[in-house]
């Protein structure tokens, strides 16, 4: 098989972000939105960025499409039938409630509907609404109290959006009451931020996994922490070139952070705009950054050590990777 659909997980990825341009236009017809264009083409060719808040600015306004619990069960279960051709075996989506929330949408609306797509899928799903840092901490707290009685629908919280200016020890009070709940705990640090935020996160929110962290490879001693400590990185490289988080894919420090001793896994942070699912994200690190099928097996293979999986879950799908591995890989094909 071709090594870049290996069974794996997807443990960054927002489904906000996989908002494709078909569906903008299906779901603005269907609320009576007008847009600039209803070419799927022209749409996508806008999706062009200089950093991350040119990206957010589109990512938010597109995301008010998102209307009902039918609209949501739709881009879930569009984006589950993409994971699930690229390999997916296990997916830990990230939501934005608080986006729409604020819009007048109902809680119920975004919660109902995407788990309901999750629950007609052969993928393992759960679910991780995000703390929005651009609205505060204070927001952040309420948010999560909003959340609490639908706390059947999700496994963790994270915290995304805007990462200058908004630093990880001021959500330390809503990452306490997540862990009082038993909830899984998930941060995106060190994209734009610094080795020091990550030493930060770690501190004070009692992160279990790190989302993105590039960063930490300018400090040593935050690496030697991650790697000691086993804390996993959530690496999304065509998202970062994407971003101009690095110039170029070769330049890409996945293979540092390899070399590092780190525990990483690959995934597509918002594949509908930024080029590629995460069986797109392995394949551009095999034929351009020139990773062997044994990187990426163990890849694969990391990618469920770090999910919120049970572990006779992830035991089988480890199985199936070391599998699949062993059988004639097929000659590398485009997506």
């Amino acid at each position: 098989m071709d090594a870049a659909l290996l069974p794996k997980a997807e443990l960054h990825v927002h489904v906000e972000g996989t908002l494709e341009p078909e569906l903008v236009v299906e779901l603005a017809q269907r609320h009576g939105v007008a847009l600039p264009t209803t070419d799927p083409a022209a749409l996508r060719a806008a999706r062009r960025f200089t950093d991350l808040q040119s990206f957010l600015d589109q990512y938010y306004e597109a995301a008010e499409l998102l209307r009902t619990e039918q609209d949501f069960h739709d881009l879930m279960a569009a984006y589950l039938a993409r994971a699930e051709r690229a390999g997916v075996r296990r997916a830990e989506v990230f939501l934005d409630p608080q986006h729409h929330t604020e819009r007048g949408v109902p809680l119920e609306a975004v919660f109902d509907g995407l788990s309901a797509a999750a629950a007609a899928s052969p993928v393992s799903v759960d679910l991780v609404p995000c703390f929005l840092r651009h609205l505060g901490p204070d927001a952040a707290l309420e948010a999560l109290r909003t959340w609490l009685p639908h706390r059947e629908h999700f496994v963790g919280v994270g915290l995304d959006s805007t990462e200058v200016g908004n630093p990880p020890a001021a959500y330390a009070p809503a990452y306490a009451v997540a862990a009082a709940e038993g909830l899984h705990r998930t941060a995106h640090v060190g994209e734009e931020g610094t080795a020091a935020d990550v030493a930060e996160a770690l501190d004070t929110l009692g992160i279990e996994r790190l989302d993105h962290g590039n960063h930490c490879l300018d400090d040593g001693e935050v690496v030697a922490r991650l790697r000691d400590t086993g804390t996993p990185l959530t690496v999304c490289p065509l998202s970062n070139v994407a971003l101009r988080v690095v110039n170029a894919l070769e330049d890409h420090p996945l293979p540092a952070m390899l070399a590092a001793g780190l525990q990483v896994s690959v995934n597509s942070d918002d594949p509908a705009y930024f080029g590629g699912y995460v069986d797109d994200n392995y394949r551009a690190l095999r034929d351009v950054v020139g990773l062997t099928d044994d990187q990426l097996t163990a890849l694969a293979l990391a990618s469920f050590d770090a999910s919120f999986a049970e572990p006779a879950a992830k035991d089988a799908w480890r199985a199936e990777v070391r599998a699949a591995a062993s059988a004639p890989l097929a000659s590398p094909t485009a997506s």
